[in-house]
């Protein structure tokens, strides 16, 4: 008798948690789905803007792995027979290189005056130090950001300047360009035995 009780309680328990079962779940799922924030549809600000981080993560962690002491390094001074390095620029001036051009592609989209020290694709002669010039990429970076901000399906195709480059353009040109002189640092790190960050931990 107490063994067919026992069954009974367990059959009666068993129905019960498959009754539950569905609508438990179905309550679960949608609780969690309440508790996920909504993401906002991409815009074509958002998706420039995150092209625009990639780079600059890359580009500034490369930066800050080269030791201040090889900031004015360049593979001219390897003497590397048959190669031909005579004149290419420093690291240093990799690094300001990108940053002054990104405030000359840049500055058009966002109304920034453009300071007239920056031409010359090298950028002001007085940045020396490692912490100068990272300020200065960074500064480059912080217009890039606003200069993604400012782009709108309605205004990416206009003009940005006299030349007819379109704002669009001008905004996704600048990242191809930092990422052109992006593997140009990598190779300097490799010379002077630095692994770029972005290649740290992996099998290269």
């Amino acid at each position: 008798m107490r063994q067919t009780r026992i069954a009974l309680m367990f059959a009666v328990l068993t129905l019960m948690m498959i009754g539950l079962g569905p609508g438990t779940s179905r309550a679960a799922a949608a609780s969690a789905s309440q508790a996920q924030p909504s993401q906002s549809p991409p815009t074509i600000a958002s998706m420039v803007d995150r092209q625009i981080s990639t780079i600059e993560k890359e580009i500034s962690e490369a930066a800050e792995a080269m030791p201040e002491d090889k900031f004015n390094f360049s593979p001219e001074s390897l003497h590397i027979p048959g190669a031909d390095y005579k004149g290419v620029r420093t690291f240093a001036l990799q690094v300001r290189h990108v940053a002054a051009s990104n405030f000359a592609l840049w500055s058009p989209l966002t109304g920034d005056k453009f300071p007239q020290d920056f031409l010359g694709g090298n950028g002001p002669e007085n940045l020396k130090t490692k912490a100068e010039i990272m300020k200065f990429l960074k500064d480059s970076f912080v217009l890039g950001h606003k200069a993604a901000a400012a782009l709108t399906i309605e205004n990416m195709l206009q003009p940005a300047t006299s030349g007819g480059s379109t704002r669009l353009h001008r905004a996704t040109f600048a990242v191809e360009h930092a990422f052109d002189h992006y593997g140009q640092m990598v190779e300097y790190l490799r010379m002077n035995g630095i692994v770029p960050p972005a290649s740290r931990g992996k099998s290269d």
